[in-house]
């Protein structure tokens, strides 16, 4: 996934990848940072909406040549099938950042990205088939087994804590789902249309609830502002530096840095939240980051960073 052909070498050309990627998991956590805070003022639907509709402007204006073109081939081509494809890509990354907004604003950062991360390694785990797996297989597990006994909810209770986790599993599922759809849609349009074509989708598909449940507060200048750095720092800058990383390191290197994540989204709920979150807690995180790392590592499928 890329944001459009480019002439010029970007300026980090120069950047280790290990910065590179270290970079994009940060400002991919610090985006869901804000957008959490940012829920005190609007629902997690309407922030939803404002990621989704930064990222697809941002896309549309960066690849408005290619985007053109593919969507030129595909009247001329009457080509339905590649057009479902990368509709269903982009429903899935609609559910993906609604779900995961939903468990941000009921659960620790740190943990809701924890169970995220089981839908990229049941991704590794499926595209490697090695007995090894069921070793990855079996520490996620302990990890989520750990995480079920209870946590920290921002509000309410137990229920809240449920909840929370049923949104990550299903942000996690959507997140496999998003892997294997980037792939086929990468394989039907050229450069950074499809991703284009999908962000789209996904931000006319939540434009309903997303204007439902922000309402008059989505014309305020502040909201609509920290709306554009969240879609920044979670979508756009991410992508650059991420793939510019994967130019130049295999994926399975890619896929265990990756894995740090969640141990940044903890840091960064613990920073800017004020999320603490329990030696237990991390002990699950930690039981679900190296079996990422080890599927990853053993791994051959298609790996891609986060949306």
């Amino acid at each position: 996934m890329t944001l459009g052909t480019r002439s010029r070498r970007a300026p980090w050309t120069a950047v280790p990848p290990s910065a590179l990627v270290v970079t994009g998991i940060f400002s991919v956590q610090f985006g869901a940072g804000l957008a959490a805070r940012l829920f005190a003022q609007i629902a997690p639907a309407a922030v939803t909406g404002l990621r989704l509709w930064t990222a697809a402007a941002v896309l549309a204006v960066a690849g408005a040549r290619p985007l053109r073109a593919a969507l030129r081939r595909l009247m001329r081509r009457r080509a339905w099938r590649d057009a479902a494809v990368a509709a269903g890509f982009g429903l899935t990354l609609a559910v993906m950042n609604f779900s995961i907004y939903q468990s941000f604003a009921r659960i620790p950062l740190g943990i809701a990205v924890t169970v995220e991360f089981l839908g990229p390694l049941g991704v590794a785990v499926a595209s490697s088939r090695r007995l090894l797996d069921l070793l990855w297989v079996g520490l996620a597990g302990t990890g989520v087994a750990l995480l079920a006994r209870g946590g920290t909810p921002l509000a309410g209770g137990h229920g809240e804590v449920t909840i929370g986790l049923a949104f990550a599993l299903l942000a996690a599922a959507s997140w496999a789902a998003y892997i294997l759809l980037s792939k086929a849609t990468g394989q039907r349009f050229p450069g950074s249309a499809g991703l284009t074509i999908a962000s789209l989708v996904a931000a006319v598909v939540i434009t309903p609830v997303g204007v439902a449940a922000g309402g008059t507060a989505l014309l305020r200048p502040g909201i609509v502002l920290t709306g554009l750095g969240i879609g920044l720092l979670s979508s756009i800058i991410p992508y650059s530096l991420e793939m510019e990383a994967l130019r130049r390191i295999p994926p399975r290197v890619f896929g265990i840095w990756m894995s740090l994540e969640p141990a940044v989204a903890a840091l960064v709920g613990l920073v800017l939240l004020g999320q603490a979150l329990a030696a237990r807690e991390w002990l699950a995180m930690g039981c679900v980051m190296i079996a990422c790392a080890g599927a990853t590592r053993e791994a051959r499928g298609p790996q891609v960073p986060e949306a």
